[in-house]
Order: structure tokens, then C-alpha cells, then sequence
């Protein structure tokens, strides 16, 4: 098993795409001379018998449901209304000989009464039906030729041309003619469009951040570049850094550094060898909208509620998908699979997984877990606000119930999770089912509220277990001060599967769990049982926890929680912890601590020392350049230890390694491409998702801004992806990517991906203009300690010039301080969460005023500093 084992891998999709047949369209151009024979003399021999329908239909064949015939010399097809999916209705050809290695073209010409997109097949006859043709092609009333070239996999007497003209909304006839299959065709070349060989971070940099770029070129001397202002104006110049060949792209690349340039504006370029990058901003506001779009991502996948237009637009509303309503069977009463159990459970809700419509523990821990982390830096880190995560600052629906937004959100997730843990008095009580999807795949594009197969019920496992553990334990310390009863569910919830992981450490997914989902199997969940002890002894402080955190191997293991080669996956979770414990108060001694944060330092170290040496600055150098299934995911995750360093130390190198690594995902990339829909100029919009799947059904749309595409895997090419298998043989690591809707194994989108999106999003957007968070605030924490506790003073200065009315003061207690007599503000205690609200006389704070208050706490010695208080979600620099 590689370092990082896909979410949405070949173990899940190997058999459903020969059925499926998704697109073949690309971004890209191909190259298909016609069918001649090798030597170009004769015409390879024709494979389909009877193609101008001269002699009647035979031997075509079509499903019951579209009976076809001869009209006007073309064979012709009453194709129904209301077909869920594409191959509900076929016309094909059998007994189709291929040779392994020949490649081939596949020419006809069709028409629509009513507009169709057809899956056009080549395959085997029977199951698994696997694909060595598999495209999606847009018919309509006009007779249009279509070609396709690819290649045979093996060799076959009796392979199948199936034309899979279903999914209709309306009745149609549908017409072919002149069909011709031949060999003898060359191979496609798959060219790449990558644009300007100036490559730059397409939505733009910091005023003071770094700004580097990458150039690809065949000289070997230093060029000369120009950043130019939008009006032509040039803003700076210099020369290009000679850097030989990037092992990632084969690419002969140069870079330039233009970090001087802090004039601020849109449309910047840079000019470089006769060649002009695409346009840029220079702002501080360059994330504002990422942070909203990419968490909007979340909401617009939630199971079992209504997809609101009047938050996400018409495009993109749709009904509630799998509450039982007709063809839905359901995510309301669902059974296991056969000898699983004999229980049924009510599993709504949550977030469909990726591409498809499982929903999967493993994969939710990780995700609602970053989702949470955003939330609770802003309760941690300096430069981080909440404010912009608050109850009304985001597209969800639950505004006006003075909860966090981002809290609201990961609730939703939270919710399905403990749903899915085992009921008392059942086998395996208090485990948790790994996952619940289709008992058979469903097709492409297919709406979430028209799937219509059985939804099931999988084995418990250890690993799902742990992960509810450890979200629950997190969840319970951060809905306390919003929902007490809701936080004790979760505290409740998580000492429940703790303590079932531990009667049961080693239930393990099945590889061969697999039809109609994803199998998601782990044989390693020491990192689990690490994380989820970190995040119980951080919300309960019972030594149980921390005994169990300092008996790990994985204890102070840097390689075990932020691999050099790779970074955090839902497959190794132990750096969740650390983050955890580096960065919220708990009760480990300070050297303890000091080793924690060590960890993440040292990572740290190494990520941004990667974006140092890569010639595109990305943070992540995989072994012999093996980028893994959903690279972009592991990216973002190592820009999260970068970042939290940044917050522990205040050193700016780190938040410039961030800086770097967003450079790659928005377009400073082999491809010159942003990876993220709607941001930048050339952004990846052709995801493989279900809904979202413009590319195979124009009725439906691209995916939303803030989707994050899975990037460059180099294992695509025979991962079982058609769609890579024809376009990307021999491809470079970091090129190993199309923006299609059918290649699932370079372009899928996922909850786990999005995740550390949002998470760096709301980073990005915390860092301003790149200085540093700007203070409108002091506070000055005075303890002074007594025999059995201490008496605390705090003073909250406004150095802004705007009154604060009212006002609010956030921070977490260190230790295990319990608050009793409290004065002058009103102060309120949720595990070490405190807040302090003012009272009638006290309510404003006028520029340059201050106001005092105080309160006395249980605690032996001295109460220590929380380091990080928030005056109405924003930090306050410490008096």
C-alpha cells in the first residue's frame, strides 16, 4: 500500500466504469489519423457487420424497452421517458472480435428527436463489462459524425458495441447510421493545452507575501522578466534563475521572484521570454470568497435535506436525496448487508462522500474533524478570526441560532456519524459501521434523489470507531458553550466507542468490500487509536487518555504523523492529534508539550524547505515523484502543519511556505491550471461528480465555485480510469491530471479534500496583506495566586477607532482552573471555554477606553496566561 491509499479508488471504481462509460472529453487536443491499415496501403478490416443497415437490423439488438428498425436506411430507436440512467435503454452489436494492443476507431453518425447524451461503449459482453472505449456524446436533432480512437486491453472474440441512449427526461427517437469499428488506427496522442509558459499564481499575491513564479523554456541563461501593471505600466523587472529540469513535468524550467512588488491591483502579468503569464491581483482580500466558497461545498453535499436556491443558486438546488421518497429507498431505515446483523438503523443525513453518494465514517472523521480545527484555531491563534465563521456568515441554512455557522455545518456530519454507531444491547455495541451506500453502483450523471438502489448497512470496524471517538470527543468541547445537551451526546457517544475499539481493536474493512462503494480498508489504526486518545484527553483531561497517548509508538513519532513523502490522509490520522495537542490547552506538562509542538515544528521544517527546493514551490515531494490519488488533498494538508506552525511560533517562513503552496494549487503548476472551480483564469470545472456533471449532461451544471479537483496521480494510467488509461500513458508525475468528468482517478472531488481547502481558505484569508494580523485591542491578564486558587484581573483596551458595543471576550483556560466568584462582566465556563459579556453600565467600549473585570478560580498556584483572547472574534494583542 502506497503512503496514501485513495478515497475514491480503484477498489471502488474498477468494475462500475466498464458499465458506466463516462465521458472522454478533455481540455486537452487529440491526435486520431483516420483507420488505415499499419502500412497505410489498404483499409484495416471492418469489425461491425451490417453498419448502413442495408441488410435490415440484424444482428443489432436493443433492450425491450427501445425497440428499433429501418427508417430511411438508418436504424432508429424509440427511446421512453423517465429512464433513471443511460444503459436503461441499448442498442449494440456483439461477437466484436479485438486484439490486445491494436487500437482502433469507432466512427458513426446519430441524431435526436429530443436532445440525448448518449454513453458510447466498447466492452465486454458480460460482467464486469469492463471498458476499453468509454465516452459520453452529446446528440441532437441534427445528424452529427462522431469519432473515437482507443486502444484494445485484451483480446476478445466476443466484445460489445453498445450505444446506452436512457437517462432521457423526454421520449426520443433516436437514429444511427454508417457505423464502422476498424484497426489499424494510430494511437491518440494526448496534448495537454497548458497556456503560457509563464506560470503564476492565476488569482494573484499578497501586497507582502512572497511572489515567485516558474517559466518553461529551452534556454539554459538567465531571460529577462516585467511584472506589468493591467494599464501596461512596468511595475518591477529582473532576471529569470536558470533550474534545469523539474523531475516532476520533465519541463525545462527557469523561476523569478518579484516578492519586492507591493503595489496593489488587478490584472497584473508577468512577461518572460517573448510569452505573457495569465492575469493576477495583488490584494489582501485575494481569499475573502474562497473561505464562504469552499465550505458552501459542504452544504451543497448534504444528505437527506433540500439543496436551498435562494443560498446556492437554481443550478444548483435540488431536493432532498435519500429520505425514502420514491425511487429513493432511503437512508431512513436501512438494513446491513446479509449477515451483517438483523437491525435495521436511521442513518440520514451527513455528506455524500465524493463522486459518488456512500457515505463513509472514515471518510467524515477526517473531513468534520478539519472542518472543526478551522473553527477552533480562531479560538487558538493569534491571527485567526471567527467572525467570518459566525451564525450568519456563511450558506447554510440554520442562521439566527447564535451558533458558529461552521459548527452548524459540521453538525450536520456529526449527526450521521453517531447515527452510525452500534445501539446497546446489539453485537459489537457501541462500534461503529464503516459505511452506507447503493448495494450496486449507480450511474453517471445520476441526481441524489433519483438513485433508486437499496441502500445498506456495512460491517462495523475499528478504525470507523476510532474516528467517532475522536470527532465526537472534539465535538464535545466545542458545542458546549452552544448546546450543553448536544456536547454531552457527543462525550457520551465518544467514551462509548472508545471503549468498544478497545474490547474490539482489530475489526478490520474487507479489500473485497467493494460493489457499490468504496472499500476504504485500513489494516493499520494505531494512528486512530493516537488520535482519538488526544482528542479525549484534551476535552476530559482523564489520565486514561493520556496514558493511553504516551504508551503509543506513534508518541513523538514525526514520520508516523507527517510523513516526509506524503502528509495526512483519512488513513493516517495520528497528525490530527498532534495538531490537536500542540495547539488547544490541555493538561500534558510543559516538556511534554514542548515535545508536541517539536513534532509539528520539525514537519513544519521539512514542508517548507520542500517548497524551497521544488521548482513550482509545492510542499510535497513524494518518492520517486509518486504523486498519490488526490494529491492536491495532501498539499493542503501539509500547508495545515505549515500554518499551525506559523501560529505557534510567529515565523513568518512558515506562513510563506503556505503562501507557496497556494502559488501551486491556483496555477504556478506544471499544467498552469487551478485546481479550485471559479478561482483563477484556467480552473479545473469538469470534476467527476454525479450531479455536478455538466460535461456528460448539459442540463446539469459544473461544479460550484470552491471544488477542489483531486490533482495529479501518477497511478491514473492503470488505475482502471478510461479516461486516463487513453490520455495519459507515460505521463509525467505532476502531469498525470485531466480535467474531465469521467476521469474519477485524477478529478474527483471529496469531503476529505475540501476540508483542509477551507481550512487553509480561512488561513489565507486570516493573513491579510501577508504582515500579519492587524490589532484593534490589548488585554492585559493579571493573575495572583491564594491558597486554594487565584484571583484573575483582565483589562480590555479598544486601540481602534470604532466603538465596540457590545462587546465579547473569548479564551480558553489552561489547566483545569474551575471559575467561581466573578465581577463586572458577565463570564461564563464551558469546559476551557470562557466568555466574558458585558453588563448594563459597561456595554460600549469607546476608542482608547478600557474596561476591567475579574473572577476567582479553584486552582493551586497561579492561573497561567491562555496566551490568545478575542475581542468579539478578533485577537487581541496581550497588554
Amino acid at each position: 500500500m502506497n503512503a496514501f491509499s485513495p478515497p475514491s479508488s480503484v477498489r471502488r471504481r474498477r468494475r462500475v466504469f466498464g458499465v458506466l462509460a463516462l465521458a472522454a472529453l478533455c481540455g486537452g487536443l487529440i491526435t486520431a489519423p483516420g483507420a488505415a491499415a499499419a502500412d497505410g496501403d489498404e483499409p484495416a478490416p471492418e469489425q461491425i457487420t451490417n453498419g448502413d443497415f442495408s441488410a435490415g437490423t440484424a444482428p443489432w439488438w436493443s433492450t425491450a424497452n427501445a425497440p428499433v428498425a429501418v427508417v430511411d436506411g438508418r436504424l432508429c430507436a424509440d427511446v421512453p421517458a423517465g429512464t433513471a440512467n443511460p444503459w436503461d435503454a441499448i442498442i449494440g452489436q456483439n461477437d466484436i472480435p479485438l486484439v490486445a494492443g491494436e487500437a482502433y476507431t469507432l466512427t458513426y453518425t446519430a441524431s435526436s428527436s429530443a436532445p440525448l447524451s448518449i454513453h458510447t461503449n466498447v466492452q465486454m459482453a458480460t460482467d464486469p463489462y469492463t471498458a476499453d472505449l468509454s465516452a459520453t456524446d452529446h446528440i441532437g436533432a441534427d445528424a452529427t459524425a462522431f469519432t473515437h480512437v482507443f486502444t484494445a486491453s485484451a483480446d476478445q472474440d466476443g466484445a460489445q458495441v453498445a450505444f446506452q441512449v436512457g437517462g432521457g427526461a423526454a421520449a426520443a427517437t433516436f437514429c444511427v447510421d454508417d457505423v464502422s469499428l476498424r484497426g489499424g488506427a494510430e494511437p491518440p496522442v494526448y496534448v495537454p493545452d497548458t497556456g503560457s509558459p509563464v506560470r503564476v499564481n492565476q488569482v494573484g499575491y499578497l501586497p507582502r507575501g512572497p511572489k515567485t513564479g516558474t517559466l518553461v523554456t529551452d534556454a539554459t541563461d538567465p531571460l529577462p522578466w516585467k511584472l506589468k501593471a493591467a494599464d501596461g505600466a512596468t511595475v518591477a523587472s529582473g532576471t529569470t534563475v536558470p533550474k534545469g529540469e523539474d523531475p516532476t513535468s520533465r519541463q525545462n524550467v527557469h523561476t523569478f521572484d518579484f516578492s519586492d512588488a507591493t503595489a496593489t491591483g488587478d490584472g497584473f502579468t508577468v512577461e518572460a521570454d517573448g510569452q505573457v503569464s495569465e492575469p493576477f491581483s495583488i490584494r489582501a482580500d485575494l481569499y475573502d470568497g474562497l473561505r464562504s466558497d469552499s465550505l458552501a461545498y459542504f452544504y451543497q453535499n448534504r444528505s437527506g435535506i433540500a439543496i436551498d436556491a435562494d443560498l446556492v443558486g437554481e443550478e444548483y438546488a435540488r431536493p432532498a436525496g435519500h429520505l425514502g421518497v420514491a425511487p429513493n429507498k432511503g437512508d431512513t431505515d436501512v438494513p446491513c448487508q446479509a449477515g451483517v446483523c438483523d437491525y435495521r438503523l436511521d442513518v440520514r443525513g451527513g455528506w455524500y462522500d465524493a463522486g459518488d453518494q456512500g457515505k463513509y465514517v472514515v471518510n467524515g472523521g477526517i473531513a468534520v474533524a478539519e472542518l472543526m480545527d478551522t473553527y477552533e484555531r480562531t479560538l487558538t491563534a493569534d491571527g485567526a478570526e471567527s467572525a467570518e465563521l459566525g451564525d450568519g456568515a456563511l450558506r447554510v441554512p440554520e442562521h439566527g441560532n447564535d451558533v458558529p455557522d461552521i459548527l452548524d455545518e459540521a453538525r450536520w456530519e456529526l449527526d450521521f456519524l453517531m447515527r452510525m454507531q452500534v445501539p446497546a444491547g446489539q453485537p459489537l455495541a457501541g462500534m461503529a459501521h464503516h459505511k452506507v451506500h447503493d448495494a450496486n453502483w449507480t450511474g453517471l450523471p445520476m441526481r441524489p434523489e433519483l438513485d433508486p438502489e437499496q441502500r445498506e448497512l456495512h460491517p462495523p470496524t475499528t478504525a470507523a470507531t476510532l474516528n467517532l471517538a475522536a470527532t465526537a470527543a472534539q465535538c464535545a468541547r466545542l458545542y458546549a458553550p452552544f448546546d450543553a445537551e448536544f456536547a454531552a451526546k457527543c462525550r457520551t457517544a465518544a467514551e462509548t466507542a472508545w471503549a468498544a475499539a478497545k474490547a474490539h481493536p482489530d475489526v478490520l474493512a474487507s479489500p473485497a468490500d467493494g460493489v457499490g462503494g468504496g472499500t476504504y480498508e485500513d489494516n493499520d489504526v494505531r494512528d486512530e487509536f493516537y488520535w482519538a486518545a488526544a482528542e479525549l484527553f484534551t476535552t476530559t483531561g482523564k489520565d486514561t487518555y493520556r496514558q493511553a497517548l504516551l504508551a503509543s509508538p506513534l508518541h513523538g513519532d514525526v514520520d508516523a504523523a507527517f510523513p516526509a513523502d506524503g502528509g495526512m490522509w483519512w488513513g493516517g490520522t495520528a497528525g490530527l492529534g498532534v495538531l490537536t495537542l500542540a495547539t488547544v490547552p490541555n493538561d500534558l506538562t510543559s516538556a511534554q508539550l514542548a515535545d508536541v509542538r517539536e513534532v509539528v515544528t520539525t514537519a513544519a521544517d521539512r514542508y517548507a524547505q520542500q517548497t524551497e527546493d521544488q521548482l513550482y514551490g509545492v510542499p510535497y515531494a513524494p518518492k520517486d515523484q509518486n504523486y498519490a490519488w488526490g494529491s492536491n488533498s495532501q498539499v493542503l494538508n501539509n500547508m495545515i502543519v505549515l500554518a499551525t506552525a506559523a501560529d505557534l511560533t510567529g515565523e513568518a517562513g512558515y506562513r510563506d511556505a503556505v503562501l507557496r503552496g497556494a502559488d501551486y494549487l491556483f496555477g504556478r503548476n506544471p499544467l498552469n491550471q487551478s485546481y479550485v472551480t471559479g478561482y483563477g483564469e484556467r480552473f479545473s470545472q469538469n470534476q467527476h461528480h454525479r450531479f455536478w456533471a455538466h460535461e456528460s449532461d448539459p442540463s446539469l451544471p459544473h461544479p460550484p465555485a470552491g471544488s477542489l479537483a483531486g490533482g495529479p496521480n501518477l497511478t491514473a494510467p492503470t488505475s482502471g480510469d478510461p479516461e486516463a488509461a487513453s490520455k495519459l500513458k507515460g505521463c509525467a508525475a505532476a502531469m498525470c491530471y485531466l480535467d474531465d468528468n469521467g476521469s474519477y482517478a485524477t478529478n474527483e472531488v471529496a469531503i476529505n479534500w475540501n476540508a483542509p481547502l477551507a481550512y487553509i481558505a480561512s488561513y489565507l484569508d486570516d493573513a491579510g496583506d501577508g504582515a500579519g494580523p492587524e490589532r484593534a485591542c490589548t488585554v492585559t491578564y493579571s493573575s495572583h495566586p491564594w491558597n486554594t486558587g487565584s484571583t484573575t484581573t483582565v483589562t480590555v483596551k479598544n486601540t481602534g477607532t470604532e466603538p465596540v458595543t457590545p462587546w465579547s471576550l473569548t479564551w480558553l483556560l489552561p489547566g483545569d482552573q474551575k471559575l467561581s466568584h466573578t465581577w463586572s462582566a458577565e463570564l461564563a465556563q464551558y469546559g476551557r471555554t470562557v466568555t466574558a459579556e458585558p453588563l448594563s453600565w459597561n456595554r460600549t467600549l469607546a476608542p482608547g477606553a478600557s474596561v476591567d473585570f475579574g473572577f476567582n478560580s479553584s486552582r493551586t498556584g497561579p492561573a497561567a496566561d491562555p496566551g490568545t483572547v478575542k475581542l468579539n472574534g478578533r485577537s487581541c494583542t496581550a497588554g
